[in-house]
């Protein structure tokens, strides 16, 4: 898989507050580098590296558009099978960069308002991709994860830490709300309302190790040992069968969205019967059990 290149883009001189410059003249908005690496270090298992370790990895314009459309790629490349989003250097991602936020494309004639909307929904957009992804994402969470880098880590499928990580819903702490890229949607559905409530009102720190003991991660390992875990559950998961996998995926998260059990119970029972009816994985299923052998899923 080849290494992605950022998008090139201008800026004029007006500043906006928070959501960035404008994309229309020239000049760059930040130096000519790629802001985000994708490597395959793995069979079927790709790496996506947030890569501004200078700013631990903050939200960006700049990162977060070739951000998003690096995982669409991958989305659509069907040798990956695991997705696993990490950080370059000490931090995950701190949120966003209040110095240099970067380049907001294609608003040219937008009032200050109508940019912050667009701005909100391209942040958006990174959050609803990786739900959207066909293949299961780990969040390797190296570092500081605050504010927006909160959120990111929460819109993977699984979050495994490294004992130096830390998570701030830092909204509260710069005066506005800690509510942001679907945050408090996603983490009370992890650590129950209370929890949640605590966390965001308070803007304090949690922990690799109070995450692990709420369930805010699946697992708190020791830094060096972080993407070997990751790797590890993704060759489990890799084992299974491609749509068994997908249609979990899809499952968990419209768990998230069923207005009733009895929505969701027919909306399981439907991808279950997909997946009987139209592949043979049963069937090799049981005759692997018979052989005392793997599996070895071929639809």
């Amino acid at each position: 898989m080849r290494r992605s290149s950022r998008h090139s883009g201008g800026l004029t001189t007006r500043r906006y507050p928070i959501w960035g410059r404008v994309a229309s003249s020239g000049l760059p908005t930040m130096p000519a580098m790629s802001f985000v690496e994708v490597t395959t270090p793995q069979p079927h298992v790709a790496l996506v590296t947030l890569n501004r370790p200078e700013r631990m990895n903050a939200m960006a314009f700049d990162v977060m558009i070739p951000f998003r459309d690096r995982l669409r790629e991958i989305g659509s490349d069907n040798d990956v099978r695991v997705v696993v989003i990490t950080g370059a250097g000490h931090g995950f991602c701190s949120g966003a960069d209040l110095e240099n936020p970067g380049t907001i494309p294609n608003v040219d004639g937008l009032t200050v308002p109508t940019l912050a909307l667009r701005a909100m929904e391209l942040l958006d957009d990174v959050i609803t991709t990786i739900r959207r992804l066909h293949q299961p994402v780990i969040a390797a969470i190296n570092g500081p994860a605050i504010g927006g880098g909160f959120c990111l880590a929460l819109s993977a499928d699984i979050r495994i830490a490294a004992d130096s990580a830390y998570f701030r819903a830092a909204g509260i702490n710069n005066g506005l709300t800690a509510a942001e890229l679907g945050i408090s949607f996603l983490l009370p559905r992890s650590v129950g309302q209370s929890r949640a409530s605590e966390i965001m009102l308070t803007g304090r720190d949690v922990s690799a190790e109070e995450a692990d003991r709420i369930g805010l991660v699946s697992s708190d390992v020791p830094g060096d040992a972080l993407l070997t875990t990751c790797y590890e559950t993704a060759a489990r998961i890799i084992g299974w069968s491609r749509p068994g996998i997908e249609l979990t995926k899809r499952q968990l998260w419209n768990s998230l969205d069923a207005s009733s059990l009895q929505t969701h119970m027919d909306a399981e029972g439907t991808a279950q019967l997909f997946v009987r009816i139209t592949t043979q994985n049963f069937e090799e299923s049981i005759r692997a059990r018979r052989e005392k052998r793997s599996p070895v899923f071929l639809d």
